[in-house]
């Protein structure tokens, strides 16, 4: 382990130590100091959350959400008339005359004289 690991693991260690006898000493001292943070937290998320739907691109998506969702109505409702494709319908099957073919013997041992260059 490196020092900086042992850095955090000794600021845990302290922490865990305060927490406990904060827990022992004054209980109902520890019970505010976590709900005063919980506030704090959820003020600072609720006005980081105001800001951000404030930012010019958020009318675009809203649009863009409005758009996708009419167009997910108009393709559910609309039914595509059903037909058969040319490869579902069941052809007769025909039976194939066989195919006359003959092997010709060639001269496969001879190699084809060819030019140096």
């Amino acid at each position: 382990m490196n020092v900086r690991n042992w850095f955090f693991i000794g600021i845990l260690v302290f922490a865990a130590i305060g927490l406990g006898s904060s827990l022992f000493t004054n209980p109902l001292g520890l019970m505010k100091q976590v709900i005063f943070i919980i506030v704090v937290a959820a003020a600072i998320f609720g006005v980081y959350r105001f800001l951000s739907g404030r930012r010019p691109g958020a009318g675009e998506y809203r649009s863009f959400a409005k758009a996708a969702k009419q167009s997910k109505k108009r393709m559910k409702h609309r039914q595509t008339p059903s037909k058969q494709s040319s490869s579902a319908k069941v052809k007769p099957l025909r039976k194939r005359s066989a195919a006359h073919l003959t092997v010709i013997e060639g001269k496969k041992g001879k190699k084809k004289d060819r030019a140096i260059f």
